[in-house]
This record gives C-alpha cells, structure tokens and sequence, in this order.
C-alpha cells in the first residue's frame, strides 16, 4: 500500500474482534515505533504491550469509553531523556506522538485497527502498569482486527487554509 493510500485509509476503530494479533503483524507494528524519528535520537519514549484481559479490562476503566480489544499499547516518555530546545521546550510529547503515529500507520497496513486514546487517567494507568513516577503516560492504543466498517477519511482542512508559501 502506498503511504498516502495508508493515511487516507487510517480511522479510529473502536471495536474489535476477539481475535489475537499474530506476533510477526505485532512485531511490525513495534519496530515501526522503534524506527520514528526523534529529537537528536534520544528515543525518550517507552512500549508497554498489554494482553492480559484482566489487565486490559483495567486498562479500559481509566477512559471515558468503553473498548472491546485483544490488546493496548501504552506509549509512554520520560521527559528528563528527551532532547530540549534552547528556549526550555521540551521534546518528549513529539518524540512520543511520533512513535504512536508509526504505530497507526503500520498498523492499517497489517490489517489492523487503532484508535489514538487521550482521555484516560494518567495515574489510575501508572498504577495499573507499574510505570515509574518519572515516566509519563502519552497515549493508548488499542490493536487488534476491526470489527467496524468506517467510510473515507472525515473532512479536513484544505491545503489552501493550511499551508502558506515563502511567508505567512
């Protein structure tokens, strides 16, 4: 598939079948987080793979949806070994989000779905997970097989409200 078919063909998926990811598609999905591109390659980020149901369940009551998926990805960054800008601006949110787009990306072209989560509580998931205080919670995901049909892409903006040339 090529990468613009990719992004255009990406959607939200918020059910998924009771079925496992198979561990070479899971592989893929990981090494794609493994290759982004970060700040001066600091790599500030971490993977937590979580299948066990009971654990994913857990998982699951910290957002404010309910899921029905095989498996969560946890992204998480540890701010203090990302790359910092002269002016103070920390990189590790970028570096992160970054990590999780490949994720996405990979992830459609495995046949599978994601769904880029935000809205859990960051320190109910810490707990749950056993991540370190000096780590931070960036985003989950589920992966698993859709069990959804979503139409195109939903409106975006256009080039011309988005992009200007030479100068603003």
């Amino acid at each position: 598939m090529h990468i613009l078919d990719t992004i255009k063909t990406r959607r939200s998926i918020r059910k998924y079948k009771d079925k496992p990811v198979e561990k070479k598609k899971l592989f893929n999905v990981l090494e794609a987080a493994r290759l982004a591109p970060s700040a001066m390659n600091k790599q500030p980020y971490r993977l937590v793979v979580v299948t066990e149901r009971e654990i994913v369940r857990k998982l699951i009551s910290t957002c404010n949806q309910d899921w029905t998926t095989p498996m969560i990805i946890v992204v998480c960054a540890f701010p203090s070994e990302a790359w910092t800008r002269e002016d103070g601006e920390q990189y590790w949110k970028v570096d992160a989000a970054i990590a999780m787009h490949n994720i996405s990306m990979v992830a459609v072209e495995e046949g599978l779905g994601t769904c880029w989560i935000a809205a859990f509580k960051e320190y109910e998931v810490k707990r749950i997970l056993g991540i370190p205080p000096q780590a931070r919670v960036m985003a989950m995901t589920p992966l698993g097989y859709p069990d959804e049909k979503k139409g195109p892409v939903t409106r975006r903006k256009s080039l011309k409200e988005l992009v200007r040339y030479e100068k603003w």
